[in-house]
């Protein structure tokens, strides 16, 4: 028998409450993935991007247009969601992507390629990227090819700007 609020769907009974909030998340993700993410060409500007939008005290996700539109509950739901699938798909993308993909990121940085490169080594900036709570063999994967990564950059970027 099915109580009220609940609804019936061939994985049996569901409360409605759970299938409008999948939707709803469904909907978030999807607009702001076509409408904001989309605009960026990197994957690290995205996770960049993502990282951002968190509270540093909090931990919590802003963004002014989603705001105006959908409930805070939600949207924090959805943005945690779309924070840790742009994390996984920097880890599958294999290396050398990876590094094309963040000397393009870093060299659109308002202080240019070197510069960035220098300060993320330094302060381990790749690390406010991060999503909340990566399982720890993630965050060591991610954060030891960053500086393997970099250290690439690093040496490419000395080379390049070397008085010959």
């Amino acid at each position: 028998m099915e109580k009220a609020g609940e609804k019936r769907s061939v994985f049996g009974t569901v409360p409605m409450r759970t299938l409008t909030r999948l939707q709803q998340n469904r909907r978030i993700i999807q607009d702001f993935t076509l409408t904001t993410l989309a605009a960026i060409p990197t994957l690290y500007g995205r996770l960049a991007y993502m990282a951002s939008l968190r509270d540093l005290s909090s931990g919590r996700y802003h963004h002014d247009g989603l705001a105006a539109l959908y409930p805070d509950g939600a949207i924090q739901e959805a943005l945690e969601l779309c924070h840790e699938q742009v994390f996984e798909r920097v880890l599958e993308t294999p290396l050398a992507r990876q590094e094309n993909d963040l000397r393009a990121c870093l060299t659109g940085m308002e202080a240019g390629l070197g510069p960035a490169v220098e300060h993320w080594q330094r302060m381990e900036t790749y690390r406010m990227l991060l999503p909340e709570n990566p399982p720890d063999y993630l965050r060591d994967l991610f954060c030891s090819n960053l500086r393997a990564l970099l250290e690439i950059l690093q040496k490419d970027y000395s080379r390049s700007h070397s008085v010959a």
